[in-house]
């Protein structure tokens, strides 16, 4: 066999090339087949084959090894990883455990000797701080509400005392614009129906009444507006007016003189009305309401 090999290639040299080396003839397959006839010994040796067989179970041997080997390598990882894995969930128990003593031993500490007694704490805590907000915010709510119950009363209030002012107002109007005294005084009286205590309906009133000659109805009129304003000084001069009117003339001239002290324009009034006629000639009255001509006079 081994010959046969050494002898191809000599055949492939004398295919490649077209003439043969010299001294040699060419090699035709009728002349392989009949050298391999003619054999008699095999062209091989049983140590080449043993060579063979030995490596070839050497190899499948190391390969068994290394098997084994990546065998018992995978197991032992499998085996740390294994041994890990428990070693972490008994620390994982075994602190948690340690927590739940921890826990216990300051519930024990602090009076609550069991978890249900921290949850019945807990919630009790909890009711009693609800409920006390609870309170506080019913109270603001109650505030509130008397807040906005004050103020809609202040609207409505105000809204009346518009509309009861637009109709005073009017009414005034049309007192100015009445010629009869009569009709003055209704207009008056239903403004004092809306406003009892309005000091200058009242003094106007007594105006109108004083020129229908009725000083003593004047007069309850006036003292009637001045326990409301007794600086007012329309009010003062129509009872001086009306003092003068039934002949108190001592009370009409100490009257007149505080409405003068309150605006003199009450002086120039007095100088030309006519319920002070029957005083013109009285020397008070004069030096109250004349003070000029009685210095002339004098001088």
């Amino acid at each position: 066999m081994i010959t046969l090999t050494l002898t191809m290639p000599a055949q492939v040299h004398a295919q490649g090339t077209d003439t043969a080396p010299p001294g040699k003839k060419d090699i035709m397959e009728e002349d392989i087949a009949a050298a391999l006839s003619d054999l008699e010994e095999p062209m091989y040796t049983p140590f080449i084959e043993l060579y063979l067989l030995e490596e070839t179970k050497a190899l499948r041997k190391e390969l068994q090894n290394t098997r084994a080997e990546l065998i018992e390598k995978v197991v032992d990882k499998e085996l740390s990883v294994a041994d890990k894995t428990m070693s972490y969930a008994t620390d994982t128990v075994t602190y948690f455990f340690y927590l739940i003593a921890g826990a216990s031993s300051i519930l024990v500490v602090i009076g609550w000797n069991s978890i249900r007694d921290m949850r019945a704490q807990l919630t009790s805590l909890a009711e009693k701080r609800v409920n006390e907000l609870v309170v506080v915010y019913e109270k603001r709510l109650k505030d509130i509400e008397e807040q906005l119950q004050q103020k809609s009363d202040i609207i409505n209030q105000n809204q009346v005392e518009i509309e009861r002012t637009n109709e005073i107002h009017s009414l005034w109007l049309k007192a100015s614009q009445e010629t009869s005294q009569q009709n003055k005084i209704s207009a008056y009286d239903q403004i004092l129906d809306l406003r009892p205590d309005d000091v200058e309906a009242l003094s106007y009133k007594a105006d109108a009444v004083l020129e229908m000659q009725e000083p003593l109805w004047a007069i309850s009129l006036c003292q009637r507006a001045l326990k409301l304003d007794p600086d007012n000084g329309h009010a003062l001069y129509q009872l001086a007016c009306a003092y003068a009117e039934i002949g108190r003339w001592e009370d009409s001239v100490s009257t007149l003189q505080k409405a003068i002290d309150i605006s003199e324009a009450y002086r120039d009034d007095a100088s030309v009305d006519l319920s002070f006629e029957q005083l013109r000639e009285h020397e008070s009255f004069r030096t109250l309401v004349f003070p000029d001509k009685e210095e002339s006079s004098d001088t």
